[in-house]
């Protein structure tokens, strides 16, 4: 770079203005940020859990465990509050991966559908749910979650086969497995994981998994998402922190992110899942115990 006087010198046009742009883009953030007083640990939740999301870890388990590390957000709203709050970053993921990687359409589309029909039944009964009845759904589902994510890390994905879909009795397996993944994810129990062992078990190409299973919750989040809306069954504030902080991490994870080794990760994601699924179920025996009490 030859010398200047100044940092400006050698900035050309287009240069200097994506800079300006970003400084606007900062400035923006911070302004509605201070607007609905979201401070800096609500933006780095979003940060953190859309990045590893984006590579296939999940955030649903993730965004639990950190929002109850700190009392974040109410038990009772946590499964509302993930739908809303990550259903930007999730599209900008389906975005990239169904652009990305090719698949058959008819079996895309078809999984989408069976993903969004169960959610939709399923978030009209969960946002009426009592907080205790939370609790325990959700700790048990994450202890399935995180038996899943262990057997991942110790073996390693199932190799699956080399198909671009899939069609007759296969097809409607995928279909009825992917309905009952996209009621869970109303109960705040992500879908990436039972999703990738799914792929491989109906023999399709792992890679086909990403635009399935990102596919499948750009589409049904914003479906459940409305109910969990209507029924006032979410924190705004949260939601709106996980919005701002997560669409920029989706978009480092897939354009800086090349080749990360994942398995500390992994095993750390297992090891806090199991911890937040425990913490789950004590709370919820130790509040009907009170209410038995009461």
């Amino acid at each position: 770079m030859p010398e200047a006087s100044s940092w400006l010198d050698w900035l050309d046009a287009k240069s200097a203005l994506l800079l300006a742009l970003g400084v606007v883009g900062v400035a923006f953030t911070a302004a509605w940020c201070r607007r609905f007083g979201i401070g800096p640990w609500g933006l780095l939740v979003g940060v953190i859990t859309d990045f590893f999301d984006t590579l296939g870890i999940g955030s649903f388990a993730t965004t639990t465990a950190l929002w109850r590390a700190r009392k974040t957000v109410d038990d009772r709203l946590i499964p509302g509050t993930l739908n809303v709050g990550h259903t930007l970053p999730t599209i900008a993921q389906a975005y990239i991966y169904v652009a990305a990687i090719e698949v058959e359409m008819k079996t895309l589309i078809s999984m989408i559908a069976a993903a969004v029909a169960g959610s939709w039944l399923g978030a009209g009964v969960v946002a009426k749910w009592p907080r205790v009845k939370v609790r325990v759904g959700m700790g048990v589902a994450l202890l399935a979650l995180g038996a899943i994510m262990a057997w991942r890390t110790q073996f390693g994905d199932p190799r699956g086969g080399a198909a671009l879909g899939v069609s007759g009795i296969t097809l409607a397996v995928g279909l009825a497995c992917n309905f009952v993944l996209g009621a869970l994810m109303t109960m705040g129990i992500g879908l990436y994981a039972p999703c990738l062992l799914l792929v491989a078990a109906l023999g399709m190409d792992m890679k086909v998994a990403f635009p399935i299973m990102m596919g499948s919750c750009a589409f049904l989040m914003p479906i459940a998402s409305f109910r969990f809306i209507r029924e006032g069954s979410y924190d705004p504030k949260a939601a709106i922190a996980l919005t701002i902080g997560g669409v920029p991490a989706v978009f480092a994870a897939a354009l800086i992110v090349k080749d990360m080794e994942l398995a500390t990760v992994k095993w750390l994601v297992v090891v806090v899942v199991a911890y937040t699924a425990v913490s789950l179920l004590l709370a919820a025996r130790a509040e009907k115990s009170r209410a038995a009490a009461g």
